[in-house]
Parts: C-alpha cells; structure tokens; sequence
C-alpha cells in the first residue's frame, strides 16, 4: 500500500523563493504542495482550511513574522509541522533558534551566494531530508520499543554525560540542562543535528536557562564539570585524553549517517578516552546515529539511557538504540534528567 502524500503550504513573502520551494517540492515524490501564503496572516488563515502536514515557513516576514504564525497556531490550537526556511548569517541564527523553542519541526538554510542551479540543488537536499523526518514522524510506533522501560537505578561512576539528538531535540535538550544542578559532578558533551551558525545561537540560548555553563565547542577545550559543550554544526566533534586532562578536538571528516557532527564519531572517542565512565543520553531525531557509539559503550560498561517514543518528535535514533538491546532506562525528558541526579548523587555518596 502506497503511502498517502506529505500535504505542504509552502509561506514565503518573496515571490522567487515561493516558487522555488515549489519547483524544488514537487521534485520530491510523496509531496503534494497544497497551498501558497504570502504572508503570515494568510499562512494562519490557509492552516485553518486546508489542514496542511507541514508548512515551509519564512522566518522574516512583514506584519507576522514566522514565529508570529507559531505563536498564532498553537493558540488556536491548529496542528501543523513547520520547516523554518532562514538565512542563517550570524544574525539571522537565533530568530531560527528561536522559532526551534516555538515549536518548528526543523530548520533549512536559505540558499545565498549560489547560481539559481545551485540555490535549487542546495534547498532540495535539505528539503529531501527534512520531508523523509515529517513522513516518519507520521508513523505509528508500533513493536516493544513502543512501550517505556525503567530498569533499577544502579550506582554509576561517569565522568562524562554524552548526548545525541536530533529533529525536535533542542526543546528536550532545555528541559533536561536546566534541571541539572550547578554543582553536576560531569561534564556534558552535546551533539545536536543542525546547520553551522545555528549551533552557537543555541548553545547561548540553552546558556541563559541553564544552571551549566553552555558553549558551542572549540578545539582545545578543556573537558571539565560545570561545562556543556555543543558540537558546531558542520564539525565532528572528539575528544582526547593527555594523562588526566580530556581536550575537545574538532574535525572535518566526511559526514557520518549524513551527519555532521554525528553523535558515532563522537561517542567513539568518548570511549577511548573515558572507557566506561560516561553516560550516554540517545534523543528525539530520524536514522540510526548514536547505536554504534552505545555498542562501544556498553562493550567497556558504560550506561545508555534512551527517550521514550511517546515523548519523541522523531522516534528513530531511541528506538534502534532500545530494539538492539542497548538501553539501560528510557525514559521521557524529565526522567532523564533525574536519573542523570540521581546516579550522581549515589556515585557521590
């Protein structure tokens, strides 16, 4: 049985980027472009009517803004996923940050600089890839990885809370850092699936709600309590151990699982360096990043604590995590969170 159409409302208020996001849209199978707003008020209005599965949305428009129109549709409590469609410069990045908190589904880059081929090849992978995360959030979840598992808390040494997420993580990532005390006895490290630029914005935006100290990462940093470090969008980020101290290390390997930075290639130095004391933490996203870094993990003694499904807004990256095996806990954010205390408390103790 053939899968029923992704229904897109593309809203932009440049009448060459409607069509474009149109052009490029009907290039993708499984997409029927159902509506076109040229501003935010009628973006509103055609939700309403046409009860779109998705929405691109431009962030900067006259009038209501794109987190206007987010603001606007879950007060009216209209249920629709929108793709933020940013020019994400320097100042351009924490209005994309900021509608991520607002509720967008996910980000893509305006295309600039680029000969109109290029422009449209540049918005169409990233499209490809965002519609293929709408489309599995639409699935139900079904199987043993659907129901939620907690297993007894046991005492765990770690030196280090690893974290991997994806499409709808930067809500989750909010809820769990700023229920971490000041005083957490780890370091975090973060990898979270986004576009360079993006990544400093949210790291200044977690920093201002959480009692840790949030940073996008660079290289040579060292690895400490009291520091989350999250990996720069267009970066892998490692780390490397010289004697007691743990450095950051940034790299420009080829993308893993299409990702980069990828939580795999991270996970993978956390091992080497920190063996089996860290503690991964497996969030909301599509694809299968993440399972082979808690496979090496679980090889030294490591803990894995994956999300429930019900909580994810893409129930992917958990749930291969869950059905290989690997998750000591799933939990949903709040859980984690506190398990997180909670197992520092009684290494502590």
């Amino acid at each position: 049985m053939s899968q029923a159409a992704i229904r897109v409302l593309v809203v932009d208020d440049s009448a060459l980027y409607r069509q474009m996001l149109i052009n490029v849209l009907g290039r993708i199978p499984g997409v029927d472009v159902v509506g076109v707003a040229e501003d935010g008020n009628q973006a509103v209005e055609m939700v309403a009517s046409l009860r779109p599965d998705v929405l691109t949305l431009d962030v900067q428009m006259p009038e209501l803004d794109g987190i206007g129109v987010l603001r606007a549709l879950r007060q009216r409590g209209l249920p629709s996923r929108a793709i933020m469609v940013s020019s994400l410069t320097q100042e351009g990045a924490p209005v994309a940050t900021e509608a991520i908190f607002e509720g967008a589904f996910d980000v893509v880059a305006k295309p600039v600089g680029f000969s109109p081929h290029e422009a449209r090849e540049f918005l169409h992978d990233q499209l490809v890839e965002k519609i293929a995360a709408v489309r599995a959030a639409r699935e139900p979840v079904r199987g043993p990885a659907a129901s939620p598992r907690r297993r007894g808390e046991k005492s765990v040494a770690f030196d280090v809370v690893a974290i991997a997420s994806s499409t709808g993580g930067p809500p989750v990532l909010r809820e769990i850092l700023s229920s971490l005390p000041a005083e957490f006895p780890a370091a975090v490290l973060v990898v979270q699936h986004m576009p360079p630029v993006v990544t400093a914005s949210l790291a200044a935006r977690l920093n201002t709600v959480c009692p840790l100290n949030v940073v996008e990462a660079a290289d040579h940093i060292v690895v400490e309590p009291g520091t989350v470090l999250i990996a720069p969008g267009g970066k892998h980020l490692t780390v490397r151990r010289r004697g007691e101290v743990v450095r950051t290390l940034l790299e420009d390997s080829p993308p893993r699982h299409g990702c980069r930075p990828s939580f795999d290639v991270l996970g993978a130095s956390v091992v080497e360096a920190y063996r089996g004391r860290c503690v991964a933490v497996v969030l909301t996203g599509m694809g299968c990043d993440g399972l082979e870094a808690c496979r090496q993990l679980k090889a030294v003694g490591g803990t894995v604590l994956a999300q429930t499904a019900e909580t994810c807004a893409v129930f992917g990256m958990p749930k291969c995590v869950i059905e290989a095996g690997l998750a000591d806990g799933v939990l949903p954010p709040d859980g984690v969170a506190m398990a997180l205390v909670s197992m520092a408390r009684k290494r502590d103790a």
